[in-house]
């Protein structure tokens, strides 16, 4: 069975039985459809570790769109674009302006540059450099949350962290999370992370290791917990196997297209979830 699934099982049964709800609270979430306000339970502090080693972290008990994933995880760190045009799904729309902007979030804070040691880079050439040249540096690590840009974000980043380390031959990463809408986004996060961090491993000679997954607010929305509760009943199945072409060499040269995807056994869609804004 999924280890991926018995993490997330766990995650949400304790979420359920011992979180806190946030009702009658002043929250900044709204219901799409009726402008209502949307409470969460909650937990504070989860954190939940991947073994690339032993398996692709996927949900079996529903499918997990991992390509679409991958492609929103390129369009920030690759393409290091803020504007929904670059992007061939629409996950991104209800936060773009008329221009398809996002504001100075994401893939705007990717492609600023900084004067690093070696040279004036990006963050992410900063990741590629230092794993080449000094890949048991314990300073390789990006931050999009810029509180000088915060203004100008129409979305402030949530997963906004990703520090990277060297053991041995693996390269090991934390993704850090400030807040996390548990059925919608948590292992959509965990699968393009740990892509990411495949990508990585491959262009730098290194095997994949470990994703550690910290979330600040782990929470699940009100609308949301009879959902929940079925999904976690469900039958698990074996994590599918997921692959990188090996040709690749340069991460500027990956596509979604050179993610492979095998064996992927899943129980069915969950359709119109309610969206909290």
């Amino acid at each position: 069975m999924s280890k991926a699934d018995k993490l997330f099982v766990n995650m949400c049964q304790e979420i359920i039985d011992n979180g806190y709800s946030t009702e009658g609270q002043t929250v900044r979430a709204r219901w799409e459809d009726t402008n209502e306000a949307a409470y969460t339970i909650k937990t504070f502090g989860v954190v939940n570790r991947y073994n690339l080693q032993e398996e692709f972290p996927a949900l079996t008990l529903r499918p997990t769109a991992i390509k679409t994933a991958a492609e929103e995880m390129l369009w920030i760190w690759q393409r290091k674009s803020n504007n929904i045009n670059d992007l061939g799904s629409h996950i991104w729309d209800q936060w773009a302006d008329e221009t398809g902007s996002i504001g100075k979030a994401y893939g705007y804070q990717m492609q600023k540059k900084y004067k690093f040691a070696q040279g004036e880079m990006d963050q992410v050439d900063n990741v590629l450099w230092q794993l080449k040249n000094q890949p048991y540096s314990r300073r390789i690590m990006t931050n999009i949350y810029n509180f000088d840009d915060l203004s100008e974000m129409h979305l402030e980043p949530c997963a906004y962290s990703m520090t990277f380390n060297v053991t041995g031959n693996k390269l090991n990463a934390i993704l850090n999370q400030r807040s996390q809408d548990i059925l919608a986004a948590n292992n959509w996060n965990v699968c393009q992370y740990s892509i990411l961090l495949m990508m990585m491993a491959q262009v730098s000679g290194f095997e994949p290791g470990e994703l550690v997954h910290v979330i600040s607010d782990a929470h699940i929305y009100d609308r949301h917990i009879d959902i929940v509760k079925e999904l976690i009943t469900r039958p698990q199945y074996p994590a599918p196997t997921v692959k990188l072409n090996p040709e690749i060499k340069n991460f500027y040269d990956f596509t979604k297209a050179d993610i492979i995807v095998e064996n992927y056994q899943k129980g069915p869609q969950i359709t119109g979830i309610p969206i909290a804004v």
